[in-house]
Order: C-alpha cells, then sequence, then structure tokens
C-alpha cells in the first residue's frame, strides 16, 4: 500500500477524484459526470446532490484500491453559488460559472467607479460569472435563502457537517477583500446579503476531521479545505514560481501567473485569486477553449479528433478566415457576457478544414491578448500547460506561436486534482512549502512556437480587438 492523499475535483462536466502520493504521482483515479441544465434564458446550473453523489462513487472507487489515505482534500469549478435552508440543505440549484442570466446586474455595476472599486478590492472582475451579481440577481427576483455558498463549499458541508469556506474559493466571489481577507461590507450591500449568511473564511490548509461514512474511508480522517480549481492547477502545473505562467484548456480555459501581492491591472482585464500562504495568482479566463472544436465537430458531423488532424494540414492564418470564437460569451481581456461569435473572410472554396483551424487560432489569440493584459503587471517568460486540448497537437502548436513561448506540457499531469493533493500534503506537514510543487513536476515534453506562425500572430492580433469593438457596436 502506499501513502496517499485523495483529490476530489469537482468540475463542470464531471467529478474526478484522484489519489496522489507526496512526489506528487497519481496512483488513481475514478471519474463521474453529470449533466449541466442549459436553457436559451441564460441557465447553466447544476443538481447539487448529483454532483455530491458523484463525488461519493469516485471516493469510494478510488478508496477500494487500497491506499494509506491521509487525507481528503476539494477543488473545483470557481464561481458556483446556490441557497441552502437552515438545516444545510440545497434550495436553488447551483448556478455555474457559465449561467449568465445576471447579464443586467453586472452590466449596471460594470464600469461605474463602484464597479471598478470593487474589481480592485475583491480581486474578481465584474462579470455574470461573479457570484456578487448573481446573489444581486437572486435579491430582484425576492429568492431567499437562509446561507449562500459555492458548490465546493455545500460537499465540504456534507463531508465536515461545517459550513464554511476558503480563501481561494472566496477570491473568486466577487465578494472578498483581498487584502482583509474578510467579505467585503460593499461587495456585501450591493449583493444584498448578510456576512452571517455566507460561510466562514478560513486557510485553504485548514484541517477540518470527516464526518460521513464514505465506504473504504474511516471516519476522522483530515479534510483540507483547498481551494479553486484555476488556482490549484498552477500548483499542479509546477508554475509557482515568478515568470512561469500556468495555461489550462479544456472547454473554457485561463492563464495564470503567481505573485506574492494581490493587484489588478488598471484595464480591469485581469482577476487576482488566492492560492494559499501569501501566494496569489494574476490572470484571465476565456470562456470559449476546446468548446470551439467541439461545436465545429457537431455542426459538421464529423468527429474532433479527424476535424482537427484536417485543420492542421491548413496553414496558419486559415486561409484567410478570422474567427472571433466568443460561442458561450466572453470572458477576459473584454468580460462581455453578451458577446457574439463571426467568421470573418469565408469564401465558396473554405470548408470546415479552414473554419477550425480559424476557430483554435481565435482560442490562442484570445489566450494571447490575456497574456498582454498579464504581463502588464507580471513578467511572463514562461508556460506550463495542462487539459484535455493538448492531447491535439494542433492545438499546442498553434498556442505556442501564437504566446510565442515555449509551452512545458506535463502529460500525467491531473492539473487541479494533483495541486490540491500537494496543497494538502503541505497542509499536514509533509511538503515544507509551495514553491516546492515547481520542483515536483517535470514536462514531459516541450511544443516549441513556429517562428513564421508566431510573427503572423502578433501582426494580426489587433484586429481581433478592433473587430470585436466593431461586432458589439453591431450588437
Amino acid at each position: 500500500m502506499a501513502d496517499a492523499v485523495l483529490a476530489v475535483d469537482l468540475g463542470t462536466t464531471a467529478t474526478k477524484v484522484i489519489a496522489v502520493d507526496r512526489d506528487a504521482a497519481v496512483l488513481g483515479s475514478a471519474e463521474y459526470g453529470y449533466p449541466m441544465r442549459i436553457t436559451p434564458s441564460g441557465e447553466a446550473t447544476h443538481d447539487p446532490e448529483v454532483v455530491f453523489e458523484a463525488a461519493l462513487r469516485a471516493l469510494a472507487e478510488v478508496a477500494a484500491l487500497g491506499h494509506r489515505v491521509h487525507a481528503l482534500v476539494l477543488t473545483g469549478a470557481m464561481h458556483t453559488l446556490l441557497g441552502l435552508d437552515s438545516g444545510g440543505v440545497p434550495v436553488t440549484p447551483s448556478l455555474s460559472w457559465a449561467d449568465n442570466r445576471a447579464v443586467a446586474e453586472a452590466s449596471g455595476l460594470r464600469g461605474t467607479a463602484e464597479g471598478r472599486a470593487l474589481h480592485r478590492e475583491t480581486g474578481t472582475p465584474v462579470h455574470t460569472m461573479s457570484p456578487l451579481v448573481k446573489l444581486a440577481w437572486f435579491r430582484a427576483r425576492g429568492i431567499t435563502a437562509d446561507s449562500w455558498c459555492g458548490l465546493k463549499d455545500y460537499v465540504a458541508l456534507r463531508l465536515t457537517g461545517r459550513l464554511v469556506t476558503e480563501y481561494s474559493s472566496a477570491s473568486g466571489s466577487g465578494l472578498m477583500d483581498l487584502r482583509a481577507l474578510a467579505w467585503h461590507p460593499d461587495a456585501l450591500a450591493f449583493a444584498g446579503v448578510r456576512a452571517a449568511e455566507l460561510p466562514e473564511l478560513l486557510s485553504p490548509t485548514t484541517v477540518l476531521p470527516l464526518v460521513l461514512d464514505v465506504p473504504g474511508i474511516p471516519r476522522g480522517v483530515p479534510v483540507v479545505l483547498g481551494g479553486g480549481d484555476g488556482p490549484m492547477a498552477n500548483l499542479g502545473v509546477g508554475a509557482v514560481v515568478p515568470g512561469v505562467a500556468a495555461v489550462s484548456l479544456g472547454t473554457s480555459g485561463a492563464l495564470r501567473v503567481v505573485r506574492d501581492e494581490p493587484a489588478v491591472d488598471e484595464q480591469e482585464r485581469v482577476f487576482c485569486y488566492a492560492i494559499a500562504d501569501g501566494l496569489w495568482v494574476l490572470g484571465g479566463a476565456v470562456s470559449n477553449g476546446g468548446v470551439v472544436a467541439q461545436w465545429a465537430a457537431d455542426t459538421f458531423k464529423a468527429d474532433v479528433t479527424t476535424l482537427l488532424r484536417e485543420a492542421a494540414d491548413v496553414p496558419p492564418g486559415a486561409s484567410g478566415v478570422i474567427a472571433l470564437p466568443y460561442l458561450l460569451g466572453e470572458r477576459a481581456p473584454w468580460w462581455d457576457p453578451d458577446a457574439r461569435s463571426a467568421l470573418i473572410g469565408v469564401r465558396r472554396e473554405h470548408g470546415r478544414a479552414e473554419i477550425t483551424r480559424a476557430l483554435v487560432e481565435g482560442v490562442a489569440q484570445q489566450l494571447a491578448l490575456v497574456l498582454d493584459a498579464v504581463r502588464s503587471v507580471a513578467d511572463v517568460h514562461a508556460v506550463r500547460v495542462t487539459g484535455g486540448a493538448f492531447r491535439s497537437d494542433l492545438w499546442a502548436s498553434v498556442l505556442a506561436s501564437a504566446l510565442g513561448l515555449d509551452l512545458e506540457l506535463a502529460e500525467d499531469s491531473e492539473g487541479s486534482g494533483v495541486g490540491a493533493a500537494l496543497l494538502a500534503w503541505h497542509a499536514l506537514g509533509d511538503l515544507p512549502d509551495l514553491r516546492t510543487a515547481a520542483t515536483l513536476i517535470e514536462p514531459t515534453r516541450v511544443i516549441h512556437p513556429d517562428a513564421e506562425a508566431a510573427r503572423y500572430y502578433a501582426q494580426h492580433r489587433p484586429l481581433v480587438g478592433q473587430l470585436y469593438e466593431a461586432l458589439h457596436k453591431l450588437g
């Protein structure tokens, strides 16, 4: 039997549990998916009980492998929100980051003096993803609850019996003062809630005992609170030293770099979220990542892998086709839930390969715009990457060229789950500090940018902003 921490990663489409040893090696895993309710009104929600049951099933399956379990630790998608009654029972679905029904509340706050101040002081951009504006949306509709929390907080409540959250997830809520590490009074006033209606704020390394019966795991095993999936992904790929960014690319994507103090840029383009122990990630998330290739596959009734292979044969620039890939609106650097997609320059001779190539390039260019924004505040000279999209050589090569940097790929890394596990080993006293994670994760492959493609993307990147502005005005 090996010593292990079991990391529970509550994702948008599935919960995955991995067993991780002290050297960041993954010893086993289990994954259970679930649906997200999506409606034309902008709803994007989960049933919290379904997600919790998926977590229990995955925990039991990994526990059955027989490793010595030293702790459980939680991570998961940020910006979720659900209401609870006085007994801790959900009275609303769990709103995901993609739920954009709070458009009016976000639009009314963004760009105002109050909105800019809240962005600077909470680190969370004013956007429909934010629990800050989701709470205001609930209030405007007379929907009440005895308490409000994130989906990860709800799972922690079921496991430990305590309604608590941690600085990492809370820093993505738009409700926490980054410097005071407390609920922000002005944010609470805008949201229409009291601090007593929110979970207790604790450190991500806080350890609570397991009080629930989970097959194969004894009661009393430490449960480490952990943190948001984005900050934990930096740990999981070893991007925890200055100048080394982490890029994750799955359905959506993000680019983040670590700092020793909180900060955002003056143009309100980036977020700032906590990891733990005085480390912060500065960066931006894009709402559209691998989803654009899946959309193309659905549209052209083709297999995604086949379509990406065809697109790889198209030269950089997609034969003159430019894509604004905003199928789900867009976050960084525009923070515009109403952003619309566009294909520009399409001619009769273009087919599915050119259009797919343009969509992939559009996502890469968007992440490059995030990099430009991050560099206005912090140095970035290296990139560690993780995510299912990088199984495709096209995604890897296009992103490397758009960023103009080598991509260090840790192919066996589980990203957020490994990061959360390393945080847990640190909380247990087995990892001296979080910077040590940079020495534990070794890249297995390096993808170099193509010099000619990099020049092309850099030259044409300003067009992305110009086209977005033009389309925004039309909208």
